[in-house]
């Protein structure tokens, strides 16, 4: 059965997904190490998971749980590289699908700018979503849920 795996602790979207799934009869795991609290929604088809609060935790958690007919929402490249590996689906929150074919710059790009930070260069953390943001990931959700779906029934 098709599963979605949310990076809970930085996650702007999660009330998105949880509606998402209630219409699709999904599971959903919010995985976090606590160092944000997440109020959990009360309803059945949501599992909160709270992993050790090592910097790698969430992310190996998922990664070791997660499937080739799963989708993670992550902004996390190394998570998504990690879930690619597996054969999942990844979107980002706001509303970009990871792929094979995309993931391997976005890395790059994240090593760069982890080199600039180093370099003491100031690099600009994520913008606020906006509703174009919203409706863009609900929208590339849906697509990635149905492929994972259509997946899940050829297995």
């Amino acid at each position: 059965m098709t599963e979605i795996y949310i990076d809970g602790d930085a996650c702007p979207v999660r009330e998105e997904i949880y509606r998402v799934a209630a219409r699709l009869r999904l599971n959903v795991f919010v995985i976090s190490n606590g160092s944000r609290p997440i109020k959990p929604p009360g309803v059945a088809n949501v599992r909160m998971i709270l992993v050790g609060d090592n910097a790698d935790a969430t992310d190996d958690w998922i990664a070791e749980h997660i499937s080739a007919i799963d989708v993670c929402v992550t902004s996390k490249t190394p998570l998504a590289s990690r879930c690619l590996k597996k054969g999942a689906r990844v979107v980002s929150p706001t509303g970009k699908q990871w792929t094979q074919a995309n993931i391997g710059n976005a890395l790059v790009g994240r090593e760069i700018a982890r080199h600039l930070r180093e370099l003491g260069t100031n690099t600009r953390g994520p913008a606020p979503l906006t509703k174009r943001d919203r409706s863009r990931f609900l929208s590339t959700l849906d697509t990635a849920l149905r492929d994972a779906l259509r997946e899940a029934a050829r297995s």
